[in-house]
């Protein structure tokens, strides 16, 4: 049976690759744990996926990126304040072109450049490690 308490949420994040590795986020989730995962966010109303993404990884990391392909997409279920969440995140390979600003401290305990053996080290959540070994497999652009 369905649950009645149940949402669907769309979000947006990059997988940005540079020189310097891939560029990860540390942030408390929802179970109040500290992890690393790549920047992502909700679409806001009128927003693409592309936009929000763009958007998103600057706010998060303070790049200014561009997109180079779509990367894929994951979709997942977590539990909420009581209610299932129903999550499907589009993925954007990314290319960092400027450092304009700085992480938003609200949201982000730390931004950093990682090798992918260290990202897959310090990543716990399934699609995370998915994404990264989709970029061990592709060849840079």
């Amino acid at each position: 049976m369905k649950s009645k308490r149940q949402v669907k949420e769309v979000s947006a994040g990059g997988v940005v690759l540079g020189a310097e590795g891939v560029l990860l986020v540390k942030v408390k989730n929802l179970k109040g744990a500290i992890v690393w995962t790549f920047p992502k966010g909700h679409l806001e109303k009128e927003e693409t996926s592309q936009q929000a993404a763009l958007r998103e990884v600057k706010e998060e990391t303070g790049w200014e990126c561009e997109i180079i392909c779509v990367f894929g997409h994951a979709h997942y279920q977590f539990k909420r304040e009581g209610w299932l969440v129903d999550k499907t995140v589009h993925w954007f390979r990314m290319r960092p072109l400027l450092k304009t600003g700085e992480s938003d401290p609200r949201e982000i305990i730390d931004c950093c450049w990682f090798s992918l053996e260290e990202a897959k080290d310090l990543c716990v959540y399934p699609s995370d490690l998915d994404i990264i070994r989709k970029c061990e497999i592709r060849s840079p652009e």
